[in-house]
């Protein structure tokens, strides 16, 4: 039997469409940006979606076809220019032969100057090349938006299910195994979406409490009940994408049942509704956690601190300085803070070298009238690499090596602060171990991140906290300007409140 020819691609970028800042194709090689054979050799045996479809490759005998593993780091829109690139790879695998099926790690939330539902585009360009009996399985971040185009041209959507994201690898091999047996015809998946007015819900996708996790759970008990129910998505959504779809969502797959995949999902969605307004994880002010930091340790190991209005994650600029200015304020000691970015800070310690004494003004350069003033102040240079790469430990992007760039360990009154040419969310201990700071030993821990740090840092701590520092992924939706979300909606207009 002739193998089945499975083409493979992942294009992914979660955009916050506020920020000034455009993600070029320079964007995706810093972060991640793989082609052809290279993937294997970069990608095989780590915590990945393409990881799951190599695997899945070698365990059903599939020639895969490999064109792109592309991930940079959230920001601005992606120009039109890396759009028209990165999708042209894509495409271009089809000119090798014909294929039988198609297996896509996107985001969900991603944006382009050229296109607001990116991952809808990939799709129609697939659709338009291949007709609609070849199956596509697509696995999706946990706060994709998905939108009513994808859902129509993907046959098979699967979303992760946990956040911190830790799943990846068990969601793309579950979506591989249904991509399987639609190529044999043993199943013919649909899938559906529903939403409901709201920007806002399922406790911000936290998997550890709260309404999503009983509305995964009873997903999990709909499918056990019912085999045709092949999958059911639950999406917290991205809220800081402008776009007409942004917000939670419920996506069902079914084998041939629209009808009963529309039902469930809209069933599940007026949960997600009806419990829209429950976080249970308040944002602290600076304030509180100066106080905080003032009533000392309540137990064992560090106080983990998640500067999660800068977070690099949600598409801050990860160069605000409020928290560690916090931290210095109120003469926190054995105390360390990863990554501020600041290229211009990071060159100036490599030029001077380690143990120099330098003055610096850090920090609020990309939008120093919203996010500033900078810290002005002198540091001694501890540390320094020139390309800041590091392997994660995980269990987050297990054994994916991340590079904050061209980076240095500043002693800033105090506080370790690891400086960065990259913007990258703290999600790994190795962002500290690379300086040889032990974690662990700490008393306060501060990070560029909102949730994912926790599956690597909440072991050690003996509280976490996050803290709003006044930047740009923050939970004051009405700060923003939403020129394209559709309206009314939750919470921003009072007739929904």
């Amino acid at each position: 039997m002739t193998a089945r020819r499975v083409l493979s691609a992942e294009i992914s970028h979660e955009t916050n469409t506020f920020s000034v800042l455009r993600t070029g194709m320079d964007a995706y090689l810093r972060r991640q940006c793989y082609f052809g054979d290279e993937i294997a050799a970069h990608m095989s045996g780590t915590a990945t979606e393409i990881a799951a479809h190599i695997d899945a490759a070698r365990t059903y005998g599939w020639e895969l076809i490999p064109t792109v593993a592309a991930h940079a780091t959230p920001s601005g829109m992606t120009t039109a220019e890396a759009w028209e690139e990165l999708c042209s790879v894509v495409l271009a695998g089809l000119d090798t032969g014909p294929v039988d099926g198609i297996m896509l790690a996107l985001h969900g939330a991603m944006v382009t100057e050229s296109t607001q539902d990116a991952e809808g585009d990939l799709l129609k360009r697939l659709r338009d090349r291949l007709g609609n009996n070849v199956p596509i399985a697509v696995t999706l971040d946990l706060h994709a938006n998905v939108t009513d185009r994808m859902a129509t041209l993907a046959d098979i959507l699967v979303p992760y299910r946990t956040y911190p994201h830790i799943d990846q690898y068990e969601v793309a091999t579950e979506a591989a195994s249904l991509l399987q047996r639609a190529m044999e015809k043993d199943i013919k998946p649909v899938t559906v979406v529903a939403r409901r007015p709201t920007l806002d819900g399922l406790n911000h996708g936290r998997t550890q409490e709260g309404p999503m996790v009983e509305l995964l759970a009873r997903a999990a008990e709909i499918k056990a009940a019912d085999p045709s129910v092949l999958e059911i998505g639950l999406c917290a959504g991205f809220a800081w994408s402008d776009i007409a779809e942004t917000g939670p969502s419920v996506s069902v797959t079914t084998n041939g049942n629209a009808a009963k995949g529309r039902q469930i999902a809209q069933s599940l969605m007026q949960f997600v509704w009806n419990t829209r307004a429950i976080n249970t994880v308040p944002l602290l002010s600076l304030s509180d956690v100066a106080i905080s930091m003032k009533q000392g340790q309540t137990g064992n190991g560090p106080l983990v601190i998640g500067d999660t209005t800068d977070n690099p994650g949600g598409g801050g600029y990860g160069d605000g300085v409020r928290l560690l200015e916090t931290l210095i304020r109120n003469g926190v000691e054995n105390a360390a803070m990863a990554a501020i970015c600041d290229p211009s800070v990071a060159e100036h310690a490599h030029a001077e070298g380690i143990g120099a004494r330098i003055a610096i003004s850090l920090g609020a350069k990309i939008a120093p009238g919203t996010y500033g003033p900078p810290i002005e102040t002198d540091a001694t240079v501890i540390a320094l690499s020139q390309t800041g790469a590091f392997v994660c430990d995980g269990p987050m992007w297990a054994n994916m090596e991340v590079r904050l760039g061209r980076s240095a360990l500043l002693d800033i009154s105090g506080v370790k602060t690891v400086i960065a040419s990259s913007s990258l969310q703290i999600t790994d201990q190795q962002a500290f171990k690379l300086f040889g700071i032990d974690p662990a030993a700490l008393d306060v821990i501060a990070v560029k991140s909102s949730h994912h740090f926790r599956a690597a840092f909440q072991p050690i701590a003996c509280d976490v906290l996050l803290v709003d520092s006044g930047c740009l992924v923050s939970q004051n939706y009405d700060s923003f300007n939403y020129k394209n979300l559709r309206r009314p909606i939750w919470p921003l207009d009072k007739i929904l409140k």
